[in-house]
């Protein structure tokens, strides 16, 4: 009796397991139990504040909601400017707290590839395996861009691979305005520090942090654009590509993927 009670418990939790993982909540953030149900304070009335947007080819501003957003956004410069190479970028990236998905994050997922790339890459956020390994585009969508790379015999370790935010946002979703411009000054002291050929937006949030455009990655691609800080001895040509997560859902569009990636071998050569 005691025995079928104990499967009869093993099954239903199994199922509520199983009922969670459909639903999307694959990992627990915090030891202790919260009660969402509970009342909860009113939340503070926060003021507006500009921040620059982007600091690549096109600049513009806007009201971002945030605490401390400004200050957030110059200790990230001050730490990023005083870095000169790579691993100290990284070193100077580990001491900031100025973005809130360190605080839910397993992992800092900071890059990957050759520190003298000719072409960087650079995505949206992490995601689940990416934020367990610390490294970015190591799912499914890491394992298509490598064999995109390879299919122009190119490697991984040849570029350079990075996104937008270096901690995972909660469930996987798009980044904010505030956590973006919390990263971007690191995301730009790392272009500037490999000064490579070839830039590579991953995807369209990418594409409006790092190009200014706020078309779709449908009308982006195929283009090329300019690049350019105040560091860069000269600027950079950049692109825009489908993210690989979107072509594993619409592999109606890999065949444009293609002509992009020879597009970019094409540059490559002719450099």
């Amino acid at each position: 009796m005691n025995k079928d009670v104990n499967q009869q418990e093993s099954l239903s939790l199994e199922a509520v397991l199983t009922w969670h993982l459909e639903a999307g909540v694959d990992e627990t953030v915090g030891e202790d139990a919260q009660n969402r149900f509970a009342e909860k304070p009113p939340a503070p009335v926060v003021p507006e504040v500009e921040t620059s947007q982007i600091p690549g080819a096109k600049q513009s501003t806007s009201s971002v909601p945030s605490v401390n957003g400004d200050a957030a956004v110059q200790s990230a410069y001050t730490l990023a400017a005083a870095a000169n190479t790579v691993a100290e970028l990284r070193d100077a990236l580990e001491s900031f707290d100025g973005c809130p998905l360190k605080k839910t994050a397993t992992n800092l997922v900071f890059g990957d590839g050759s520190d003298a790339a000719r072409v960087v890459f650079i995505g949206e956020g992490p995601g689940a395996e990416e934020d367990r390994q610390g490294i970015p585009f190591v799912g499914p969508s890491g394992k298509l861009l490598d064999r995109m790379l390879a299919s122009i015999n190119v490697q991984r370790s040849d570029v350079y691979i990075s996104n937008t935010v270096f901690w995972r946002p909660p469930g996987n979703r798009s980044p904010t305005t505030q956590e973006i411009a919390a990263c971007m000054p690191f995301v730009e002291r790392l272009i500037e520090i490999i000064d490579p050929d070839i830039l590579v937006t991953v995807g369209g949030p990418a594409a409006v942090s790092l190009l200014g455009e706020t078309q779709g990655v449908g009308r982006l691609r195929g283009k090329w654009f300019s690049y350019s800080t105040a560091r860069l001895p000269a600027p950079i040509q950049a692109t825009a590509l489908f993210h690989p997560a979107y072509l594993l859902r619409t592999p109606a569009r890999k065949r444009e993927a293609w002509r992009d990636m020879l597009a970019i071998k094409a540059k490559l050569i002719s450099d």
